[in-house]
């Protein structure tokens, strides 16, 4: 997440805002979680892998309402 904006600028905001900083591991968390569910190494059924996806979807569309309402 974030690959195409500037890597200084995101390390950045995770010191200056735990919030942001939060959201970014939570995001993280559970994106490695949906990949494992999908590949079949973490047994989860449907509905909690739909919560999970969702989940990731609200705090990436938070996280990026967050960057970019930084000064850059």
């Amino acid at each position: 997440m974030f690959e195409e904006r500037p890597q200084p600028e995101i390390e950045a905001l995770m010191k200056s805002n735990p919030e942001f900083r939060q959201l970014y591991q939570r995001h993280k968390d559970l994106d490695k979680k949906v990949m494992d569910a999908e590949l079949g190494v973490l047994p989860i059924d449907d509905l909690t892998l739909a919560q999970m996806k969702r989940e990731k979807l609200a705090a990436k569309d938070r996280l990026v309402r967050m960057y970019d309402t930084q000064p850059h």
